[in-house]
């Protein structure tokens, strides 16, 4: 993975790109982080860390396009629980739910692809196996109650 890419946030709220010595958007910081790489963002004037805060801006960001992003009731008890019993949750068990999710979905996709082209070589392969074969003899046959093994019979002096 590339290094970190350090930011500073000033006062005005700009971020300040110190590895391109450029000001970056949240959408910018966004797309660098759906890349892969990790942001470090300090306070310009006091070198405080705000990463995580300029991290949650940018999903609530994101959940003002898409209207919602967290049901209601998890947001009342992120309100009323506050730092006691759901910081523990988040720093231990949140991430790694999500990082098994995330691997269980793809194995899952993977599987399904795997099954799908399976699906189509056995369909090709009776195809070519099995010419003129149908997985139901003709309307005419239903019908008549005539089998190709009764007329075969027939042909042969019967009745």
């Amino acid at each position: 993975m590339a290094e970190k890419v350090v930011l500073k946030k000033y006062a005005n709220r700009r971020l300040y790109d110190t590895e391109k010595s450029v000001f970056v958007s949240l959408g910018q910081v966004a797309e660098l982080v759906k890349q892969g790489r990790e942001i470090e963002i300090s306070d310009a004037k006091s070198g405080e860390d705000v990463t995580a805060f300029i991290l949650t801006q940018i999903i609530l960001e994101e959940a003002k396009k898409k209207t919602l992003l967290l049901p209601v009731s998890l947001l009342y008890l992120l309100i009323r629980f506050g730092d006691s019993v759901l910081s523990e949750f988040f720093d231990k068990y949140l991430e790694q739910i999500l990082k098994n999710y995330l691997a269980y979905k793809s194995a899952m996709d993977s599987q399904f692809r795997k099954w799908l082209e399976l699906g189509q070589d056995l369909s090709n392969l009776t195809q070519k196996a099995m010419p003129g074969l149908t997985p139901f003899p003709s309307w005419m046959e239903f019908f008549s109650g005539k089998t190709p093994e009764k007329d075969a019979g027939e042909g042969e002096g019967g009745r």
